[in-house]
């Protein structure tokens, strides 16, 4: 098998050995297997039958031999892949261990690509042709759209047949007039090869310093972690590509991670101009056939750079020598369901495994990177200046309680004299709101109802544009009724508060003439189609930009020259913790927007509190300041990152059992005590059904140094769970609802 020829230092076993497998069923140990004929491999990922069923697991090691060996059954086949590498094996065992998840759901990660077993061979793959269908029908549109839509990419009979919703027919009827060209091709063909050679862009002195410490690292081939801080515009991902360029020079694999699938399309057209060569993409928006072949590449060292989201910090690396997180403060790197991990710290304990770079790139890094690099932990580098001639933007706050504004309008006077400016100038002005929909709230004014979701403890937000009502939480949509449901009134329901949607429409009522764009994640049915509409705004196909916090991650808009924040108030609201360091990041990031070019930027931020202590921390730019103020307060409560924390959700559709689950547990809190840990709740959630399930949370805190999770484990041990009831524990969690 060829990927036995690439694993080195692994036991081997002969044909009836005894070999523990580690599947990916929900057991909470291995399974002991004779050999199959041929032998196997430490790491080989076989098929072995359990019960009645065939299912996937990894060869983890010798048997136990622990009960009668006449009844061991023989693993039925090694799959044609790369065996799983030591370091990964140690890498998703201590994940397992740090975020207190069973293995086999490690395991499921680890194994995200369909058709793993199947043998190499020719396949039938279908592209848009030149032809066009003699009769143009909706199914077939459908088909053409769908294509048309993924540039060129190729996708098999069933992707695509499912993709637009039609039978396997319609494709091939669209065959026969050419308007779909049927190929044959080999499966999991290697990546283009890339070129480390090829000269980058010219570097400032700043980014020149910073890539030469970069390289340095890598040829150590040590695990170290950089913190790579700089001002919006200040060429980050210049310098983190040199870091690429070095790791490929060095015959290493490289991984760079992005915080939205919307970022890469840019990002993409970057790296091909510096290697001559695309990438592997990796995310929800590939097909399952790229998905299969990727993750059969990286294993075989047929893929050189992998771009993609977090869960690719999860594939098979053959020699993975670097990891680059961009934007490593976004909350999109935290994982909030099944399994609850943050990207950015598995990433490090990735390179730990691997004997490979971490840099972990932003403007406004995460609290938690700002310490360790302030305590030694992480080395850090710093780009100060913008790149080329353009300039940080001014900023200045509206103080809304001076301005005149009509009721249910958002756009001060002042801010709209800014964007006609930007207008008449021929520049391009964003205003940022970070509500998606039409209003948060929507009421009848004749009885009082508010539009509930029926699964949830969550208002409905009005979504104008689609002519709908939908749940945030659970996805749930309804119609937008013309009558209020409970008093039967008709012409009394009334949007309270202003969402994206409503923006866009005050906007288009203020500026008839202009170009306006809405860009937020839910208005677009393919990320794709996203990634369209960002590169026509960037070639300034737009004159106001609408958008939510899409809008603050990484896109390089050259003409936009104003940022509008209509409410930088709203993060400052409520309990979290994290709420003035998430503001100030968010701020710091819209505002970063402006003036990338050569033409000068100004933010403007409508606020009610300019007197606020996060509002004068942005306005004055003291980023330092800010961090070593938050950092006091925090280390004063004993809070993350200077102290640990753990969130457990309880849920099950009886409240009354989630919250009985809730008071057995803060009771027999002995396991947390000996370690000196506090138990607070339980408490509902703050959103306290989701999906008709009532939840409830505990929260742990410990001091820095403290056993967390072996405590933990200690205290749930006991615990048998009954009917519906669900536990789960969020190690560092980083939402609270």
């Amino acid at each position: 098998m060829a990927g036995k020829r690439d694993h080195s230092g692994a036991g081997m076993f002969d044909e009836g050995d005894l070999v523990a497998v580690r599947s990916t069923q929900p057991l909470d140990r291995t399974l002991d297997y004779r050999a199959p004929q041929g032998g196997c491999v430490l790491g080989d990922f076989v098929e072995v039958p359990l019960g009645p069923r065939k299912v996937p697991g990894v060869i983890w090691g010798p048997g136990l031999g622990d009960f009668d060996r006449s009844k061991i059954r023989s693993v039925i086949r090694v799959l044609d892949v790369a065996p799983m590498r030591d370091e990964m094996r140690a890498f998703l065992t201590k994940a397992a261990d740090y975020t207190l998840t069973p293995m086999p759901a490690m395991l499921r990660l680890a194994m995200r690509a369909p058709g793993l077993g199947d043998p190499p061979s020719m396949r039938k793959i279908y592209r848009r042709g030149t032809g066009e269908p003699e009769r143009m029908t909706e199914a077939r549109r459908r088909v053409l759209d769908a294509l048309e839509s993924y540039g060129g990419l190729a996708f098999t009979l069933k992707e695509l047949a499912e993709m637009a919703g039609v039978t396997a027919s319609v494709v091939k009827g669209l065959v026969k007039h050419g308007a779909v060209r049927e190929e044959d091709s080999p499966r999991d063909l290697p990546f283009p090869v890339m070129d480390p050679a090829r000269p980058g862009k010219p570097l400032t002195e700043d980014q020149a310093t910073a890539a030469a410490v970069l390289r340095e690292h890598l040829r150590s081939r040590k695990y170290g972690t950089t913190l790579l801080k700089g001002v919006t515009g200040s060429g980050k991902t210049e310098v983190y590509l040199e870091a690429v360029a070095e790791c490929l020079t060095l015959g290493r694999q490289a991984l760079v991670l992005l915080p939205e699938i919307a970022l890469t399309a840019e990002f993409l057209t970057r790296v091909e101009a510096r290697f001559g060569a695309k990438p592997a993409e990796w995310h929800s928006g590939a097909t399952m056939t790229e998905r299969r072949r990727i993750w059969r590449m990286v294993g075989q060292g047929g893929a050189q750079l992998v771009v993609g989201a977090r869960s690719a910090l999860f594939l098979p690396f053959r020699d993975l020598g670097l990891i680059i997180v961009d934007e490593e403060h976004d909350t999109s790197y935290k994982q909030e369901d099944g399994v609850l991990y943050n990207a950015r710290d598995m990433a490090v304990l990735r390179a730990a495994m691997a004997g490979a770079r971490v840099v972990l790139a932003s403007a406004t890094p995460s609290l938690e990177s700002w310490a360790n690099a302030e305590a030694g932990k992480y080395d850090r580098l710093d780009l100060t200046a913008r790149f080329g001639d353009a300039v940080l933007p001014e900023m200045r706050a509206i103080d809304m309680r001076a301005e005149k504004l009509d009721p249910g309008t958002w756009i001060s006077p002042t801010l709209r004299g800014a964007v006609r400016a930007r207008m008449e100038a021929g520049e391009q002005a964003l205003l940022f709101l970070n509500r998606r929909g039409y209003a948060p709230v929507t009421i009848c004014r004749a009885c009082g109802y508010q539009f509930a979701c029926d699964h949830c403890d969550a208002r409905m937000v009005e979504h104008r544009f689609q002519k709908r009502l939908m749940c945030h939480q659970c996805g749930e949509t309804k119609p937008m009724p013309e009558a209020c449901p409970s008093c039967g009134v008709e012409g009394k329901l009334s949007p309270v508060g202003p969402g994206i949607e409503r923006l866009a429409e005050e906007t288009a009522a203020l500026f008839p003439e202009a170009r306006i764009a809405v860009l937020s994640s839910d208005l677009f049915a393919s990320a794709r189609a996203l990634k369209e509409k960002i590169v026509e705004i960037g070639a300034g196909g737009a004159d106001i930009i609408i958008g939510t916090q899409l809008v603050a991650k990484g896109h390089n808009f050259p003409k936009l020259t104003l940022v509008g924040v209509i409410d930088a108030d709203l993060g400052l609201q409520g309990s979290d913790l994290r709420a003035a360091e998430r503001t100030f990041q968010l701020m710091r990031q819209v505002a970063g927007r402006a003036g990338r070019a050569e033409r000068p930027g100004l933010a403007l931020l409508q606020t009610f509190q300019p007197e606020h202590p996060v509002i004068r921390a942005i306005l004055a730019g003291d980023e330092e300041g800010f961090w070593r103020a938050e950092a006091a307060e925090r280390q004063a409560a004993g809070v993350p990152p200077y102290g640990r924390m753990a969130g457990i959700i309880l849920s099950g559709t009886d409240a009354a059992a989630v919250f009985d689950l809730g008071t057995v547990l803060a009771r027999n809190d002995g396991a947390l005590r000996a370690i000196g840990a506090q138990v607070f709740g339980p408490a509902a959630a703050p959103i306290a059904r989701i999906r008709g399930r009532h939840r409830v949370r505990l929260l742990v805190k410990a001091a820095k140094g403290a056993p967390l999770q072996g405590a933990l484990a200690r205290w749930l041990a006991p615990l048998r769970l009954k009917g519906d009831l669900r536990l789960s524990v969020d190690i560092d969690p980083q939402s609270f609802l």
